[in-house]
């Protein structure tokens, strides 16, 4: 799939780096596994030089494109100042001003480094605020690799047990036992489930967190009402609502979920979009929980007002601001969805498209799609076969089913006609 050069620096990179990769995401296997040169735009390029167009989009942070020259000239800019200061500055107040104003649940902010940290500290807030340890997530959601939430994420779904009482699952060895007493589980869109364990167990709830959308697990959608029901029944528990927004802040509206469906959480979470690529993330929230920081209840970190994250997220989000750039990503992204969608029905290959259209899915040979425990019924082989094939023609969607397609600002039409007549033909040669 991959030419010589490639071959060589994954064995090289194998001799110092753990599966020769710096995250387990980036590592699809034995000589199968990309290593890139450079990015511009929607397309990136192999070591050995090859040209893909990018549906990875860095995990969802590139939202304008990669090298996009408005966000780093403005990085240039700041850093002929400094890279980091142990104060603060006026860029982050302004970038915290934009954020407070865009996204409708948001009072007040603190900036954080990456979408673990994030969530991490949204969850020690929680604690703090409500004075209890139990943390509500659903199954197959990420929320970062911290200890806290690395449950029933990745796990295979027939672990976790019956849906009336399952069984929270650590995704990874290390994380210490004794963690399971402060975590439960649930299936996504488990109306039923969701008012019964908040019935048995609400006051004891500190946090209930939940991404809009399960964005590790084919961006798998919230069923109507299913947002609103966790908003009513943290407020009548007391329980802090934690909006993940890791993935969809600043991607599927310009106030993120919160905007798309009209709905304030008690605290959110961003990153990715946030700063274009460069590392920044935030948390915020309701003045009232916010506001206890610093009052007994510990966050910090010696990055959290890095110069290039700041100036990133500051120019991004004038950006987003000022132009109707998440509508352009909108309009071609759905073109591109519905046009899989007709070429896998032309097929006869049932599909399930979810998502948005700057973030989709689609799962094969499924008619409906409302959790994990349903989602690994799908054909993930024949996604994969599909996958492979489309890389080998310069069309680079992520290996793994469960990771969304990403769109940026500059994905063009021709992009999109590209991919369609790409998967028109891999369709059916897989289907031979």
């Amino acid at each position: 799939m991959f030419g010589p050069k490639t071959q060589a620096l994954q064995k090289r990179a194998q001799k110092v780096l753990p599966l020769g990769v710096n995250s387990n995401f980036r590592y699809w296997g034995e000589g199968i596994t990309p290593y890139v040169d450079k990015a511009k735009g929607a397309h990136l390029w192999d070591v050995d030089g090859k040209k893909y167009i990018d549906y990875r989009m860095a995990f969802g942070p590139i939202i304008l494109g990669h090298a996009f020259e408005e966000v780093d000239q403005k990085v240039r800019d700041e850093l002929q100042n400094g890279t980091l200061y142990a104060m603060t500055g006026e860029l982050e107040i302004q970038v915290a001003e934009m954020i407070v104003e865009m996204c409708p649940g948001v009072e007040m902010v603190r900036f954080a480094c990456s979408g673990t940290e994030a969530t991490m500290h949204a969850i020690r807030v929680a604690r703090a605020y409500t004075g209890r340890d139990l943390i509500l997530k659903f199954e197959g959601n990420y929320h970062g690799f911290q200890d806290h939430t690395l449950w029933s994420t990745y796990s295979p779904p027939e672990a976790y047990g019956n849906r009336r009482s399952p069984i929270p699952v650590p995704s990874s060895s290390g994380i210490p036992k004794g963690m399971s007493e402060f975590i439960m589980t649930l299936p996504f869109n488990d109306f039923e489930g969701f008012e019964r364990v908040m019935r048995s167990y609400g006051d004891q709830i500190a946090a209930v967190i939940t991404e809009p959308c399960q964005g590790n697990c084919a961006a798998i959608n919230p069923q109507e009402g299913f947002l609103e029901l966790i908003r009513k029944k943290t407020e009548e528990h007391g329980a802090v609502f934690i909006l993940d927004e890791v993935k969809t802040g600043f991607r599927i509206a310009n106030g993120g979920a919160q905007e798309y469906y009209g709905i304030k959480p008690d605290l959110a979470t961003y990153a990715k979009a946030l700063g274009n690529g460069y590392p920044v993330a935030a948390f915020g929230g309701k003045k009232e929980i916010m506001s206890i920081i610093g009052h007994g209840v510990a966050q910090g970190g010696t990055y959290t007002n890095n110069k290039p994250g700041m100036a990133a997220a500051y120019a991004t989000l004038s950006l987003l601001k000022s132009k109707p750039i998440l509508k352009s990503i909108e309009k071609r992204g759905q073109r591109l969805m519905d046009g899989l969608k007709e070429i896998f029905e032309e097929n006869d290959i049932p599909v399930v498209l979810t998502g948005y259209p700057a973030m989709f899915s689609f799962s094969l040979g499924i008619e409906s799609l409302t959790c994990q425990r349903e989602w690994v019924a799908s054909d993930q082989d024949l996604y994969v076969r599909l996958a492979e094939k489309a890389i080998q023609r310069g069309v680079m969607p992520d290996y793994d089913a469960r990771e969304p397609w990403f769109m940026c600002y500059q994905h063009s039409d021709a992009d999109v006609d590209e991919t369609l007549g790409v998967y028109a033909e891999v369709v059916k040669e897989a289907k031979k």
